[in-house]
């Protein structure tokens, strides 16, 4: 579904992202793993359009999109649920989500955005009965389901989500992991990229490891949630030169994967 092919990119003068090559296929889940400045957002935002392609090809579906504008891509199959949610919060709910079909509506006429709003509610039943308030009354966890939400009015082929579990509670968390694992078995292809890299590894097809801009490290999620390495720098487990040191983040690792292997069970 999505191809990139030695992508360059960043802001300006800036270059952030350096030969990047990642595929994303039909009803996937690729995670994009990193730390904080690896060029993850970044990438997000290449692939969307919002930043320029300085190099390389962007395909969706088979067909180069790398020149054309955000719009274009969204008509072609493509949404992008931003990080930091970027809801409207003045506006109610229902026109935050009517803002996301609005590249279509006119193709698709207003029966067919109304149609949408009903399947978004039913997707998301915290929304349902709120549909009339602000959005900036809704709480954390709401706001990101909303932001989805808002993405997927658009029926897309492939969605980009940058972030999804950002400041949320852990709980919450695991909902929207649970949530976007169910978006899978709707034949969407999603691009996750994360932080959060032990909920997105367990619940990965695939995963691509991002270090300053180039791709490091890939592989299927389970086989990089079960390695050390990966456990030791981007998982939070840790490990040191003294034995006992590394047999206690051994078995952290250990207990960290035997505690995902839930969701991958779930998923």
């Amino acid at each position: 579904m999505l191809q990139l092919t030695a992508i360059e990119g960043g802001y300006r003068d800036l270059v952030v992202l350096r030969g990047i090559d990642l595929e994303v296929g039909s009803g996937e889940i690729v995670a994009l793993i990193g730390a904080n400045g690896a060029g993850k957002t970044t990438l997000a935002k290449t692939i969307a359009g919002l930043l320029p392609v300085r190099r390389g090809e962007v395909r969706l579906a088979g067909t180069s999109v790398e020149r054309l504008p955000p719009w274009a891509r969204i008509r072609r199959g493509m949404a992008h649920a931003p990080e930091g949610r970027q809801i409207v919060a003045g506006l109610s709910v229902a026109d935050n989500l009517r803002l996301g079909a609005y590249v279509l509506r006119r193709q698709r006429g207003e029966s067919w955005v109304s149609r949408r709003i009903d399947a978004m509610s039913e997707l998301f039943p915290p929304l349902r009965q709120r549909l009339d308030e602000a959005a900036g009354n809704l709480s954390g966890g709401q706001q990101q389901m909303l932001a989805i939400a808002r993405a997927l009015m658009t029926e897309p082929k492939l969605l980009v989500l940058d972030e999804p579990s950002l400041g949320l509670a852990p709980a919450l968390v695991t909902e929207i992991f649970h949530l976007i694992s169910r978006l899978r078995e709707a034949g969407i292809a999603i691009l996750l990229s994360e932080q959060n890299a032990q909920m997105t590894l367990a619940i990965a097809d695939r995963a691509y490891v991002i270090e300053m801009g180039r791709i490091a490290v890939q592989g299927s999620g389970r086989d990089l949630l079960n390695r050390a390495d990966i456990a030791e720098r981007y998982l939070g487990v840790g490990s040191s030169s003294a034995s006992g040191s590394r047999n206690k983040a051994g078995g952290r690792h250990a207990r960290m994967v035997a505690g995902l292997a839930a969701i991958l069970e779930d998923n």
